[in-house]
């Protein structure tokens, strides 16, 4: 495939509106967890979550996106509304205090903690379920008025592992079927769809390699004509494809920089408007190569 420019976008937040397609957009991840699969307890005092969260804004990421429960494939511990707010509310604060013009996306899919998040500050809400998890959360977010992303997945964490598999040729197809009835059901809902972005869902409920179809027929999502968001650090497919340099072990989490950079390349070239990953100033130097290719397509 021939390299295509990016649709741009004025992408319609809570209080303010984001330019979408001229650059690759960065979101920086802060797990406010004890258990996440990448960075699980080390961020999960308050103290250590600002700071995190202040050297991520510092190293450049456009937004801070901020989640208080870990969803991780087949070891998901569902928590409370109450202990995913008391986990992120505090951080959200802070920043605000700290950096009133940050840009503060909240990952969950609990209306009462979008509601909440919203109230402290945060312009997103980032929903892994596309609103399917909490039946309030369309209309939450339709009221909020907020920026929004819905994720694709797959069924939930516990069934991920034993959900039937996808053909090559079946993996772009449903994803992007199934993320054009999200889209409908969000603006049925009363969300405006200059407020939404979507996100192909990069190993929710997709097996290792049925992720790379995905990656590389990306571009064919355009057509839903919405901003993309991909979401490929550290993830597991990418591991699995290092095993063969790691003694036949899956490659640990910190030997997956290189091939979260290599796969974010990739997801840029193939339209993706904005790239979440943990590791900021690596991902911001090759989204500026990516961006200077596309100049050019």
């Amino acid at each position: 495939m021939a390299f295509a420019p990016r649709d741009r976008f004025e992408w319609q937040l809570r209080t303010r509106t984001l330019e979408l397609g001229k650059r690759t957009r960065v979101m920086g991840i802060l797990n406010v967890t004890p258990d996440s699969f990448s960075d699980g307890n080390l961020f999960h005092s308050p103290q250590a979550a600002i700071a995190r969260a202040l050297h991520i804004l510092d190293e450049g990421a456009d937004i801070l996106d901020i989640g208080g429960e870990s969803t991780r494939p087949g070891r998901h511990t569902p928590v409370t509304a109450e202990e995913e707010q008391r986990r992120v509310l505090p951080v959200i604060e802070a920043i605000r205090k700290e950096r009133p013009d940050a840009l503060i996306s909240i990952d969950t899919y609990k209306a009462s903690t979008a509601r909440l998040a919203a109230a402290a500050g945060a312009e997103i809400v980032n929903d892994i379920s596309a609103f399917t998890w909490d039946e309030a959360m369309a209309a939450t977010c339709a009221g909020l008025a907020c920026g929004v992303i819905l994720m694709h997945t797959r069924g939930r964490s516990a069934e991920w592992r034993s959900l039937p598999s996808l053909a090559e040729d079946e993996v772009v197809p449903l994803v992007k079927s199934e993320l054009a009835a999200s889209l409908q059901r969000a603006i049925d809902a009363g969300v405006e769809r200059k407020r939404i972005a979507l996100d192909p869902g990069y190993g929710f409920g997709k097996s290792f390699d049925e992720n790379y179809p995905l990656l590389a027929r990306q571009h064919e999502l355009r057509s839903l004509g919405r901003p993309i968001l991909a979401g490929i650090s550290r993830k597991s497919f990418l591991g699995r494809r290092l095993a063969d340099l790691h003694g036949g072990a899956d490659a640990p989490m910190t030997a997956r920089g290189n091939a979260t950079i290599a796969a974010s390349v990739a997801a840029i070239l193939a339209g993706a408007h904005m790239i979440r990953v943990h590791e900021i100033r690596p991902a911001i130097e090759a989204a500026r190569i990516a961006d200077a290719i596309l100049e050019f397509a």
